[in-house]
């Protein structure tokens, strides 16, 4: 189901059901269908200026900016925990309704946000954590390789749907220069031209090139700086996970 359409399922008591409806951009095999909306809401999230999809997406933001970032990290998992990101929204919600002022409503919503005492709460926690968790990896993981264009690019094989949230911190990034990132997984990309927003869109043909002499340049400075007696296996695999190798020339 779309996070936009989550986000709508805030204003009553219906469980979750998955249903197949509406024209969508993106796609990957069922269930997981991705709505221009929902692009527009991550990127949001990163960069400030939210789209916000609905009064429900936007008053859980305003009651607590914790929860309405949880209720969208939990949704890029991509784990069947629909029903949990929703009992979560709603009990932060309704728990604003027992305040009298404003500030009395934003208070007694934060309560409810961090109470990890429900199984719920713990849910969308546990699959937020894991979302935050392969950004700031990635961030510092990703390894680009001009094209002949001088268009930057990245892949990856992330286990969640990050690609919407490294937009912001790219585009400050790279300044000018063009860049794009690959999902191979999901079959996405997003990227940047010069004087442009980022944007994602779904691959219809292979990006291609890369200059073998900046992945040899890139392991020679790494052997250069390399301290053999520091060398720290477990450290390593923790900080770098394996699954990742296969993107880094200096591994």
């Amino acid at each position: 189901m779309s996070l936009s359409k989550l986000f709508s399922l805030l204003e009553n008591n219906d469980p979750f059901v998955y249903e197949e409806q509406g024209d969508f951009l993106f796609a990957e095999p069922p269930p997981r269908r991705y709505e221009q909306a929902d692009i527009d809401i991550i990127s949001g999230l990163y960069s400030g200026g939210f789209n916000l999809c609905g009064e429900s997406a936007r008053l859980l933001f305003e009651l607590s900016e914790d929860a309405f970032s949880a209720f969208v990290h939990a949704w890029m998992s991509e784990l069947p925990i629909e029903n949990e990101i929703l009992s979560f929204g709603r009990k932060v919600i309704a728990a604003s309704v027992t305040g009298g002022s404003k500030t009395a409503k934003k208070q007694a919503a934060e309560k409810a946000a961090s109470d990890h005492s429900g199984a719920d709460t713990l849910a969308v926690m546990g699959a937020a954590y894991k979302v935050e968790r392969e950004l700031h990896r990635l961030i510092g993981l990703l390894r680009f390789t001009p094209t002949d264009d001088g268009v930057y690019i990245a892949r990856c094989t992330p286990d969640h749907l990050v690609l919407p949230a490294f937009g912001e911190h790219f585009t400050a990034r790279f300044r000018e220069t063009a860049w794009a990132i690959i999902d191979e997984k999901r079959n996405l990309a997003i990227s940047r031209k010069p004087g442009e927003q980022a944007a994602m869109f779904a691959l219809t043909e292979a990006f291609t090139g890369g200059s073998d002499e900046w992945e040899d340049l890139w392991r020679h400075y790494h052997k250069t700086i390399n301290n053999e007696s520091r060398k720290n296996p477990n450290l390593q695999r923790q900080l770098m996970p394996k699954r990742y190798w296969k993107y880094l020339p200096e591994m």
